[in-house]
């Protein structure tokens, strides 16, 4: 999953971008309100989260210019105030969330999966398919009862897949989904990844799971 944080205070950005990405989310930094529309208008994000006092733009300028725009990604709004009325400023902006500094890593982790969970209408803390189970609150994988250990990003690849399954997903929204603004579009890492996770889940030719769609990219449904 890709989050896009847009704060100013490069030490509260470090933490938070920290956090999330010790639980496999992709994580995109802006300083500015400005650079964080531009971003989140030219990009697919699963949430945002945005401080409401910004250079450039405050975060209620905007949270409200994104839903004018009919961005309807989730947005957390990071405050250090604590007035009603700034709360009740930014949900009327169109914010989803909000949640005041300072705060705690478990309260910021448990905000960003709740709100990732309303963007995808996927209220179940436990994504399931076939015998495999991956809980999205403990980050980690089970077939049937036996462990499945996947790297953050193998993580969060195939929670992306379970969550569109048995939809195939093009290579596009993978990167877009699992990978930062950093990542290097002419390599062939998707692939890797997909392969990787393949021999993990236990592929075999005669019962695949991770399916191929050529010229398209891959999905997670039963072998025909």
């Amino acid at each position: 999953m890709r989050i896009l944080l847009i704060e100013d205070e490069r030490k509260v950005a470090s933490f938070v971008a920290r956090a999330l990405r010790e639980d496999s989310y992709a994580v995109d930094i802006s300083d500015t309100g400005p650079e964080g529309l531009e971003r989140a208008l030219g990009t697919s994000y699963d949430a945002i989260l945005l401080d409401v006092r910004l250079p450039g733009l405050s975060g209620i300028e905007v949270c409200s210019e994104l839903r004018q725009k009919g961005i309807e990604t989730p947005i957390l709004m990071l405050t250090a105030r604590t007035l009603i009325e700034q709360r009740v400023e930014g949900l009327d902006a169109g914010a989803d969330d909000y949640l005041t500094k300072p705060f705690a890593v478990a309260e910021l982790r448990a905000r960003v999966r709740a709100l990732i969970r309303r963007g995808f209408n996927k209220s179940a803390p436990t994504l399931q398919w076939r015998e495999f189970a991956l809980d999205r609150h403990r980050r980690c994988v089970k077939r049937g009862t036996e462990d499945i250990h996947l790297t953050s990003k193998e993580f969060a690849l195939l929670e992306f897949l379970l969550i569109r399954a048995p939809e195939t997903v093009t290579r596009t929204e993978i990167i877009e989904h699992v990978w930062d603004s950093n990542f290097d579009s002419g390599t062939n890492l998707v692939d890797v990844y997909i392969n990787r996770l393949r021999e993990k889940l236990g592929h075999s030719p005669a019962a695949e799971l991770i399916h191929t769609v050529r010229g398209v990219g891959y999905s997670l449904r039963q072998s025909a």
